[in-house]
């Protein structure tokens, strides 16, 4: 798939652009502050409706505007083209796809597939937890859209349950009935979570272990482990996750109470990542931290494909130039011919590969685009 156009309206810095792209790769050039991570995150926004770089979406209107507008055009391998358009109000949002509002987010996510890669990607290895379990639920919520709508249930029970624990924390003894059918939403979502998990990280290994041998010379050997709040094996079935959590939550509920908190669940979990058997966090190099994470995203592209058979677009943030000469190689050999792909850079200067000297040039300058 490929994003043919792309029309920003009260958007940031551009306050009217329409810009058609070239399907293979579309380097974006510019100083600091004119706007071209700007512009790749209205593409991320259209695939996901929600940025990379804030959670306030009235950052994402301009100046002196009542509302942001956000469309494009994309084109799938049949030829298929589908219009999506995200509205931006400063009391909330519309997302259309084929003109017609979606009213949840999971009957929206996955029209358009994305892979964004910035430098704080690179701290998907060394970063907190909550960094990894965005980046399982980003990518799992492309190729499973349903996964969308348990993850929403599930948070909107896990606030519900924590406003109810805080409360029975003031209790001198505490009335539980409420807790338990809570606990009942609340554990039926997280089993869902928590599989689809495991087998989007079964999909992870398949690709991501292999190109990391590839990128280390065939040195280093990756592995992937799932950390659960809760003692599971990967291949329990959901009504095994479920008992599980049950007999979890039995144990500390005196513990939850006392603390006003959920100690369990799928919002607590964690990957860790190994190489040669050694935590990358703790002992890897940055070298090695960053060939796991470029592992990963690359990974990604592969498993998607496989997944909905699309390639997804490809977004790269100021990111090659965190990157040695081998792994930038490494990087735009993949993407070579079969992924359209945009990369914001200040300078191509020193980035010498026939994948570049092919790409279409665009300048920005202060919200305006040149060809």
């Amino acid at each position: 798939m490929f994003i043919r156009q792309l029309q920003l309206k009260n958007y940031r810095n551009y306050e009217n652009l329409e810009i058609t792209f070239d399907n293979k790769v579309n380097v974006i050039i510019g100083e600091n502050a004119q706007g071209k991570t700007n512009l790749l995150e209205s593409i991320y926004l259209l695939a996901f409706t929600k940025s990379y770089r804030t959670s306030n979406d009235r950052e994402l209107i301009s100046w002196n505007k009542d509302f942001a507008k956000i469309s494009g055009i994309i084109q799938k391998r049949n030829n298929q083209e589908i219009p999506l358009e995200l509205i931006f109000h400063k009391n909330g949002k519309k997302a259309k796809l084929n003109r017609l509002e979606q009213k949840r987010l999971s009957e929206y996510i996955g029209a358009l597939n994305v892979v964004m890669f910035a430098p704080e990607d690179l701290s998907l290895v060394k970063g907190s937890p909550q960094i990894r379990r965005r980046f399982i639920d980003m990518e799992l919520g492309q190729i499973e859209p349903v996964y969308i709508y348990h993850l929403a249930q599930y948070q909107k029970i896990l606030k519900q349950r924590n406003h109810l624990l805080k409360q029975l924390q003031q209790q001198a003894q505490p009335d539980t009935t409420l807790l338990h059918v809570l606990n009942d939403q609340f554990i039926q979502h997280a089993a869902i979570i928590l599989k689809k998990r495991f087998l989007f990280l079964q999909l992870l290994r398949k690709w991501a272990v292999p190109i990391h041998f590839q990128i280390s010379r065939e040195q280093e050997e990756l592995r992937i482990a799932y950390s659960s709040s809760i003692e599971v094996l990967e291949d329990d079935d959901e009504e095994k996750l479920e008992n599980k959590y049950y007999a979890a939550l039995e144990k500390i509920e005196k513990n939850e109470i006392h603390r006003g908190t959920t100690l369990v669940g799928p919002h607590r979990d964690d990957l860790f990542f190994y190489i040669n058997d050694k935590d990358v966090k703790l002992y890897g190099s940055q070298g090695q931290q960053r060939t796991t994470a470029l592992s990963l995203k690359l990974a990604e592209i592969d498993l998607i494909y496989d997944q909905i058979n699309e390639y997804p677009i490809l977004l790269l943030d100021d990111v090659l130039s965190e990157l040695d000469d081998f792994r930038q190689s490494h990087l735009l050999s993949t993407i070579q011919g079969k992924v359209q792909t945009f990369v914001s850079t200040t300078t191509v200067d020193g980035i010498n590969h026939d994948t570049l000297k092919e790409a279409s040039i665009y300048s920005v300058n202060q919200g305006s685009i040149t060809f």
